[in-house]
C-alpha cells in the first residue's frame, strides 16, 4: 500500500501510545519512522517490530543506565533505539566533543538514525553511525548510506559507533509518499486502538454509537 508520509506518522504515533510510550516519545517514534520511511526503509515493520518486543516492558529496562559511560548499555541487555536515539539527541554537544558515543545491544539499530538528523541540526555538522559493516550518515536533511545494506534489517546490533562530526557521501533524497505493507500496518493498528475508550453507557447517552437503545 502507498500511504502519504503524514499518514505514515500519524498512525505511528497513534500505535507507540497505544504501546504504553509517553505522548513525547511516541511522536518521536512517529516522526522516526515517517523519516526513515521517506528514505525508502520500512519504518512501519521496524516499529511494529519493536513494539511488540518491547510491549508492557517497563521503559528503565531498556534505557541507558548511564549517559556518562563509555559505553551506553540497558539493564534488560536490550536497549530501546527509540529512548537511546532520544538521549543521543539530547547529548549532541557531549557527542561533538567525545567525538564518538558506542551504544551495546541496541534492537533494531535503524530506528535510532533518524534522532541523528536532530543532534546533527543541532550541532550544525553532519553525524554518523556503523554498525556490523553498514555506515550511515545525516545532515538532518539528506541521507547517506554506505557499506552492507543487508544488516539494515537486523532485529539486534551488538555494537553501535555514533561520530561527530562525519563525512556525506553517497546522499539520498526524500520521497513524499512510501510504500508500506498491509502486514505492518495491521500491526500497527492493533496497538492504534488501545488509545480508543471503550464504549459505557455514559457515552453511548452522550452520543456515542447507537445509545442504550440499538433499533437499526
Amino acid at each position: 500500500m502507498s500511504h502519504s508520509l503524514n499518514e505514515i506518522e500519524a498512525m505511528s504515533k497513534r500505535a507507540a501510545r497505544g504501546a504504553g510510550l509517553s505522548w513525547g516519545l511516541a511522536e518521536e517514534a512517529a516522526k522516526g519512522t515517517r523519516w526513515l520511511s521517506a528514505f525508502g526503509f520500512p519504518g512501519t515493520d521496524l516499529l511494529a517490530d519493536l513494539l511488540e518486543m518491547n510491549d508492557r516492558i517497563p521503559p528503565i529496562d531498556v534505557s541507558p543506565v548511564s549517559l556518562r559511560a563509555p559505553v551506553w548499555h540497558a539493564p534488560a541487555r536490550r536497549m530501546s533505539p527509540l529512548i537511546a536515539g532520544a538521549s543521543l539527541s539530547d547529548c549532541a554537544m557531549r557527542l561533538m566533543e567525545r567525538g564518538t558515543i558506542a551504544m551495546e545491544n541496541i534492537c533494531f539499530p535503524l530506528l535510532s538514525v533518524p534522532f541523528m538528523g536532530g543532534a546533527a541540526q543541532r550541532l550544525g555538522h553532519p553525524v554518523a553511525t556503523e554498525w556490523a559493516g553498514a555506515r550511515l550518515a545525516t545532515d538532518g536533511r539528506q541521507l547517506c548510506v554506505q557499506g552492507d545494506t543487508t544488516v539494515l534489517r537486523a532485529r539486534m546490533a551488538d555494537q553501535m559507533v555514533f561520530t561527530a562530526p562525519a563525512r556525506m557521501t553517497g546522499r539520498r533524497e526524500p520521497v513524499l509518499r512510501a510504500d508500506v505493507s498491509v502486514e505492518s500496518w495491521q500491526r500497527l493498528s492493533t496497538f492504534a486502538h488501545r488509545t480508543f475508550a471503550p464504549a459505557t453507557d455514559d457515552s453511548r447517552l452522550r452520543g456515542a454509537g447507537a445509545g442504550l437503545s440499538d433499533n437499526d
